[in-house]
């Protein structure tokens, strides 16, 4: 972020766009001009939110030990209290009421009702009690629970038992938890998702090693643990698979019928833009696609990886059997999408045998600039370029190529800087984000209008959090919180945007 005359810029900007919006020049643009019962609502997760991690019976989570490891955090920063929303989840409920929200979406800690990961260790009766209280405040509110089963925080028993997701032992240990929340919280939760974002945990967790469980190749880093990039995220990948095809089956079988509710994964891609009009440049748009959304979208739909997975990782990659390809096809009643930014991709010769990694695999170098341009304006997170209309084309090429499904946006968010020299009444002026989530509702609706089923759209993230390896550098919240006064809670000029945008 800049200061000076830059900072002074960039604050006068956000006035004006705060300005603008709030008093009414969209008002030809607000909730009516989507469908009936199209959803809006904001996101969460457990270990980024609940703080008290070893309270209320709670076990320990690979997200617990890693941030516990010196160095592997922005600032060591923990999710140790977190937001405290453990404790103070009631008066937070009341402000997604008060922001006109119809839905809000979390996730469900693991080892709060599985403390050591599997029902050998017992239900944890204060955690289930924990997020009964929590389904019920928020539909005391007025709103609907949109839950997420699994957002990456894999009990640390099972990773130290048998690997975690490298371990077919997980599919098993993964669909008791599934069942015991379908049976615990399912009269109420009509929307589930299996899985988080599984791309991002097998990549940052596998081949990367910069989120838990922080496995890598060591010639990558010396401090990863001992591990293969070439192959991990892989095996994970087709285990996450399987776990959530089981726990579709077994929701499908034993309670949809009754609790009348509806099960799918989430899932996030960026959008890709080819750097030249040439054949070689769009197959490192493919391949590129093929690597993030296919890569699990392609099993669940139609059965298998995508084409060119299959065709240059051979062995690497496991193959279901015919069993498992009845198990996974189909298993989905809708579909969640993540987005944030879009990339020019160009062709990449392959690596050598020597250097096979995950990366390296995709073939395609991708960058947020051109010749120097930037594909859209680049935000404070320096990975993400703000272009809205990806979005759109992510939505229609998710409609072409995967038969039509029911969609959900399930995140969408941008971030400023948590610099503690900017006065709060400043950082609640948060111009850009009212733009951003204007800008990409309005091509949501596009993609409506062409066609798409999109149900509902979800912002990232309800209140400023741990955002994973940045610790809590980046602020996407529509509520400030300010951590060195007692986590007290701020409402944005967003916040107060969306509640006027979702008046009824």
């Amino acid at each position: 972020m800049g200061t000076g005359t830059g900072m002074s810029r960039r604050i006068l900007w956000a006035l004006l766009l705060a300005a603008l919006f709030c008093n009414g020049a969209d008002a030809a643009f607000g909730r009516h001009s989507f469908p009936k019962d199209f959803v809006f609502g904001t996101g969460s997760a457990a270990y980024q939110y609940e703080g008290a991690y070893k309270e209320g019976g709670k076990g320990v989570s690979i997200w617990d030990n890693f941030t516990h490891i010196p160095g592997k955090i922005l600032n060591n920063d923990t999710g140790d209290v977190a937001l405290d929303f453990y404790h103070r989840y009631k008066d937070d409920v009341k402000l997604l009421k008060d922001m006109n929200m119809d839905a809000f979406r979390f996730s469900i800690a693991w080892t709060r009702i599985l403390p050591n990961g599997s029902l050998s260790g017992g239900i944890n009766k204060e955690g289930v009690a924990f997020y009964n209280n929590l389904i019920n405040e928020v539909i005391a509110n007025g709103l609907k629970p949109f839950v997420t089963i699994f957002h990456w925080d894999t009990p640390q028993a099972l990773e130290s038992k048998y690997g975690g997701f490298l371990s077919e032992n997980s599919i098993k240990d993964y669909v008791d938890f599934a069942e015991v929340c379908f049976r615990e919280f399912g009269d109420r939760v009509k929307a589930w998702t299996t899985f988080n974002e599984p791309w991002t945990y097998a990549t940052n967790g596998y081949a990367a090693g910069t989120f838990a469980p922080g496995r890598c190749s060591p010639y990558v880093s010396k401090s990863c643990f001992a591990g293969d990039s070439a192959r991990e995220p892989y095996i994970v990948t087709h285990n996450i698979i399987l776990a959530h095809a089981e726990a579709v089956r077994l929701y499908r079988a034993k309670y949809q019928a009754s609790q009348r509710g509806q099960i799918g994964i989430t899932v996030v891609s960026n959008w890709y833009v080819p750097s030249s009009d040439t054949a070689a440049d769009r197959g490192a748009v493919q391949r590129s696609l093929d690597y993030m959304l296919g890569w699990y979208l392609d099993p669940i739909v139609h059965g298998e990886y995508p084409g060119t997975m299959r065709g240059w990782l051979g062995a690497r990659l496991p193959r279901f059997t015919a069993d498992q390809v009845a198990l996974v096809k189909g298993s989905y009643d809708f579909i969640g999408v993540n987005y944030y930014t879009a990339y020019f991709a160009a062709d990449a010769p392959p690596p050598n045998g020597l250097e096979q990694s995950y990366t390296g695999d995709i073939r395609a170098n991708t960058s947020g600039r051109r010749n120097g341009v930037p594909i859209g304006e680049p935000e404070f997170v320096p990975i993400f370029f703000n272009y809205p209309a990806g979005l759109r084309e992510l939505l229609l090429y998710t409609n072409r190529r995967y038969n039509r499904p029911i969609l959900y946006v399930t995140e969408n968010g941008i971030a400023e800087a948590n610099n503690a020299s900017i006065p709060i009444n400043e950082a609640l002026k948060d111009g850009h984000r009212i733009s951003f989530h204007s800008k990409h509702m309005q091509f949501i609706n596009h993609a409506i209008r062409n066609g798409v089923d999109v149900r509902g759209y979800f912002t990232w993230t309800f209140m400023d959090c741990f955002e994973w390896g940045d610790g809590y550098l980046d602020r996407f919240g529509l509520i400030y919180i300010d951590r060195l006064n007692g986590l007290k809670r701020y409402r944005k000029q967003s916040s107060y945007w969306i509640e006027k945008f979702l008046k009824r």
